[in-house]
Formats: C-alpha cells, structure tokens, sequence
C-alpha cells in the first residue's frame, strides 16, 4: 500500500506539472507560480489529493541546494568585476535600504526582531526568473534598465547567502541564555570547514574532475558532480550551518574551473525537477484557508511591498542608476514582487522556529499574489512611463553643416550597420550612421562611433543628413516592416543612390525585391554557408570538394528564390515549389555523388537534402 501511494504521489505531482507549467508560460506567468498553484490546489487547503512528507520536504531541501549549487557556479568573479557597479553599487543599496525600511515598518506592527528582520529581507528580494523572463520576452536584456535591473537580481542572489548562514545565528540567539564560548567554538568551527573546502577544492577536487572528465563518461560526471554539491551541503549542515550554504560554497570553488558549463549542462534537468518539486511542497505546506480569512490583512501586505519597493527602486533607479524616466518606471515594476528566495528564507526560518506559521503563510500568500502581478505592473509602468514623460521629446540630432559629405548613408547601427561601419572606417570613406534607438545610440558613443539619433523614414531627417549627395544608401535595420518603410522611401525621393538592404527571411526579401533595390542579402544565408562548409570539413570531406558542394547549393537556392518570387503570394505555390525543390536538390547530389565520392564514405547526399527540405519548408533564410 504505502508503494501504491508514493506512485500515486508521483503521478500526481507529474500530472500538474505537464499541465500547469505549460498553461501558465502560455499566460507569461512563468514556472514558479505554475509549481505554487498547483502545490494549493493539490494540498489539503484544497482538493486535498497529497499531503507534504518528510521525504518531500527533503528532497524540496535537496533543491534549494541545487538551485543554490547553480547559482555559485554563476558568480564568477570576472563576471561581477565586470557588472561592479550594477551589482555592489545599486543592488547593495537596493537590498540595505528596502530591508531597513521594511524592518522598521514590522517593528512599529509589533512584529518580534527576529521574525521582523527575517520577513524584511526575504521581501527585499526580487523574483530572478520572472525579472530575466520578461526582459527576454520585450527582448530588453541589453538595454540600460534591463543590464540594470540583471546587475540587482545578481546581488540578490549574492545577498541571500549571508541571509541564510544568519538564520543559524538568529536561531542560537533566540535560545534560552546562549553562551560567548558556545557560539564562538561554532563560528571557528564554520571558519575551518570554508577553508579546508578551499584547499580540498584545489588540490583535489579539480584532479578528480580531470581524470573523471578523461573517462568521457557522462554519469560519472553529473554523479562526481551531485557527490561535490550534496557533500559539502552536509558538511556544512554537520557544523551548525545550513545545507544551502553549502551548495553555494560548492558551486562557488567551481565556477573559475573549465568544468562550469559542463555541470551547469548536466544538472539542468535534475534542478528543475528538485525545485519544481520544492515549490510544490511550498503550495502544499501553505494554510490557504487561513490565508483566505485574512483577504484585507494581505491585499495591505501586498500594496505596501509593491509601493515600498517599487518607490525605493524608482528613485534608485533615477538618481543613482542614472536610468532615463522611462527606464526607471520599467526597472521598478520588474523588481517590485517578491521572489523565490523568499519562499526558501520563510522555510528554513520556519524549520528554525523563528517565524510562527501564521505569518509565514500570509507572507507566501503576498510574495505569490506579487508574483501574479507583476506582468500587469510591467504594462502599467510601460503606460505610465509613455504618459508622464515625454519619449519622443528628444528631437533628431543636428547633423553637423561642416562634416564631410558622406558617400554612405547607413540605417541602423546594429550587428550589420557597425560591420559595414568599421570597414569603410578603415578604408577611410566617409559615411553617416542613422539609429532611431536612443538605447542604442548612447551604447554606440561609449565606443567612439560617430553616429546621429533620429528616424531614416522621416523625410526631413534624410534630407538633414545629406543622403541626396551620398552614393550608397545601406538599410541594416532590424525591423523588417521599418526597413520596407525607409527602402520605399529612399527608391521614391533619391532614385540616384544605390541603395542595399538586410533581409531577415524570404518572405521580407521578396518585399524588398518588389522595390528593385541593387541588392538584397540575407543577415544569416552566408554564414550559414561558411559553417555548413566547415562542417563537411570536419567530417573528412577534402575543402575544395567542399566548396564545390556549397557552391552548388548556393546557386539552387538563388534560382530557387527568382523562381519563388514570380509567385510569392500564392501560398499553396510556393509549398509546392519547396517540395520539387527538395527533390531537385536531391537529385543533384546524388548525381555529384556518385560522379566524385566523398571521402570516408561520405554521405552528404541525403544529409544535405534532408537540411534542405527543413529549410525550404519553412520558407527560412
């Protein structure tokens, strides 16, 4: 019986996870609050189904080790030196004030010291995986707020390791008269265990990895791995710390080795499962009918943390990030929730009894409604930002009446833009650079490009940077619908210029076809071309055969797409000229190949034709 119930439990518990992580990514929630609904539901507050065990909670523990284990392989001190300001600077003050300020306002509820100053930190931080979620989704990592709001979450993750080896202390203070000698033999004790992890990491830890990694044996490795992160965590648990500790210590003395992205590749898969099951057992753990007696006390939780924090990393973010108005109302809504470091904090203080469950259950209930919001924050900042401050109040810069007439025109100063840039910079033709990002625009002037802020489809900006007098108009914009915009225009009011394009797919070069440009290229056809090339390489095919093979390829393909256009906008045409393509391309290889085999009996034919298919299918570069 207990053998049915624990399958019963685990198909359960995989049950939700197949059906509530996919449904909540759908509605850009994110995983976490996917693990912590179901967790409710699924608990006694609810459907009752499972109930939390003590193996649960421990491999719920095992994790939080993981994710921690992870998170040290992360902090490489080359990449904090390298975000320095972001990190120690605005994340540290980010952290210290919010923490004071809810500290305070715990203390004047009459909240006990310690629970206080536990629930402040663990609501001064900030939900890691929704904050990069959707700076990747708005595609936002790379501008000023985004590398910001990144530097912020990273201290975070920093801060919660001191926040947890207080917990232990917090603890030991709380007991009933605590002597000097008792608690100084403990921190001597934690002293010798970080440094003889040290030395045992440099002396041999990395040897055993070496002469695991020369076996080429995958188990092996990820279980050396497992034996490294879960060691140390009991360890340090042996000697009155916490197991968590532990794990960010292991991934620590691992994250300069050359074995990182190896580990962080083969945990992948079990830190998922371990830490969907941790915040499963957080939803299950939780008295949600509690929770639900006491709706105003956590819609007031709930509003102070989000104006608190939001507050806090608004003026931050103005006066110390020196992020524009814009940037400041988006950097301040992606950090105002709480996050999953707060669900560890609470638990491991709960397991220390140093928070009643009441408050822990209404603090989760406040960090998972933060969460829940935090994708309409993000839109309200967004509309907010657009109507309190003035976007588009910078006007396009003046272009200078003196600078040499340039002879190139570029629009857009992205990957392409700067690589046309740079060449003709060394080749000493003039050129003028025209960027409609004021993100961009800053980034760029770091590096010395000279380069001019406004929007190439407005008239009046082309006519300001002199394109009537250049010979070449260059569109390297990555706004497909933008770069039709400005190619249209440039062909209507300067038929002089030469003008050429960057296509993204087919489908935008054949609407840059239909303007009779001097010519079109593919941002990833030919470097597709020189990896396909030294692929064949690799695998024994003689480089000039090589050559031979692509070039073949290449013109297929050209004919191919001549052919497509005449009927681009006949969908069910353009399948069906994929398909005999397809079978074209086949039958060419297959010529060639019997004509002049490869070497190491090669195979190329079907191979090539198979990528192909895959290509032309989708109608790709």
């Amino acid at each position: 019986m207990h053998g049915d119930g624990t399958i019963f439990k685990a198909l359960v518990f995989l049950l939700a996870i197949a059906v509530a992580v996919p449904l909540f990514n759908r509605l850009k929630l994110g995983p976490i609050l996917a693990y912590l609904v179901a967790g409710a539901l699924l608990g006694p507050s609810a459907f009752g189904l499972i109930s939390a065990t003590e193996s649960d909670r421990l491999l719920g523990e095992l994790g939080v080790v993981m994710l921690l284990f992870l998170i040290g392989l992360e902090l490489s001190p080359a990449r904090l030196w390298l975000m320095r300001r972001s990190v120690f600077g605005v994340g540290l003050m980010q952290v210290a004030v919010t923490t004071a300020i809810l500290f305070a306002l715990a203390l004047a509820f009459s909240v006990e010291w310690r629970a206080a100053l536990i629930a402040a930190s663990a609501l001064a931080l900030s939900s890691t995986a929704f904050g990069v979620q959707l700076l990747a989704e708005r595609k936002e990592l790379q501008t000023p707020h985004g590398r910001t709001s990144l530097g912020v979450l990273l201290f975070q993750d920093v801060a919660v390791i001191p926040a947890v080896a207080l917990l232990p202390v917090l603890a030991f203070s709380a007991a009933a008269a605590p002597d000097l000698l008792s608690m100084g033999q403990a921190t001597l004790r934690a002293a010798l265990l970080i440094g003889g992890l040290v030395l045992v990491s440099r002396f041999v830890i990395r040897p055993l990895f070496r002469l695991i990694a020369a076996t080429r044996s995958v188990e092996s490795f990820t279980a050396t791995t497992l034996l490294v992160a879960i060691g140390t965590a009991y360890l340090t648990a042996q000697v009155g710390l916490s197991m968590s500790l532990g794990g960010f210590l292991a991934g620590l003395l691992l994250a300069d080795t050359e074995y990182r992205h190896e580990i962080e590749a083969n945990l992948e898969p079990f830190k998922g499962l371990l830490l969907g099951l941790f915040f499963i057992g957080v939803g299950l753990s939780v008295d949600w009918q509690y929770a639900a007696t006491q709706p105003l006390t956590i819609a007031g939780l709930l509003v102070a943390l989000l104006v608190i924090k939001a507050g806090i990393l608004l003026v931050i973010g103005i006066r110390f990030a020196r992020l524009d108005r814009r940037g400041a109302w988006l950097f301040a809504a992606l950090l105002a929730q709480g996050g999953e470091f707060a669900f560890i904090l609470l638990a491991l203080a709960s397991g220390e009894r140093l928070v009643s469950p009441e408050l822990v259950d209404l603090l989760t209930a406040t960090v998972v409604m933060s969460m829940a919001v935090t994708p309409l924050l993000v839109q309200l900042a967004e509309r907010a930002s657009r109507r309190y401050t003035k976007i588009e109040s910078r006007p396009f810069d003046a272009i200078d009446p003196e600078a040499e007439m340039p002879r190139v025109v570029i629009a857009g100063f992205g990957r392409m833009g700067q690589i046309v840039a740079r060449v003709l910079r060394a080749h000493q033709i003039p050129f003028t650079a025209l960027e409609n990002s004021v993100e961009q625009i800053d980034f760029s002037r770091r590096f010395g490009s000279k380069i001019y802020y406004g929007d190439p489809a407005r008239p009046e900006f082309l006519r300001a940077a002199k394109v009537d007098q250049a010979e070449v108009f260059v569109i390297a914009m990555d706004d497909a619908d933008a770069a039709v915009r400005i190619a249209r225009l440039v062909r209507q009011q300067y038929p002089h210029l030469k003008v050429f394009a960057r296509a993204r797919n087919r489908q935008h070069l054949f609407r840059l076809m239909d303007l009779q440009l001097a010519g079109v290229t593919r941002e990833t056809f030919h470097s597709s071309l020189v990896l396909t090339r030294k692929v064949l390489e690799a695998l024994g095919v003689a480089p000039q055969r090589a050559a031979n093979l692509l070039t073949r390829f290449r013109e297929h393909d050209e004919r191919l797409l001549r052919a497509q256009y005449l009927i681009h906008h006949d969908e069910d045409g353009l399948v069906q000229s994929a398909k005999d393509a397809v079978a074209e391309l086949a039958e060419i290889f297959e010529a060639d190949y019997h004509d002049s085999p490869i070497e190491g009996g090669g195979t190329e034919a079907p191979t090539s034709a198979g990528d192909n298919e895959r290509t032309a299918a989708t109608l790709g570069p």
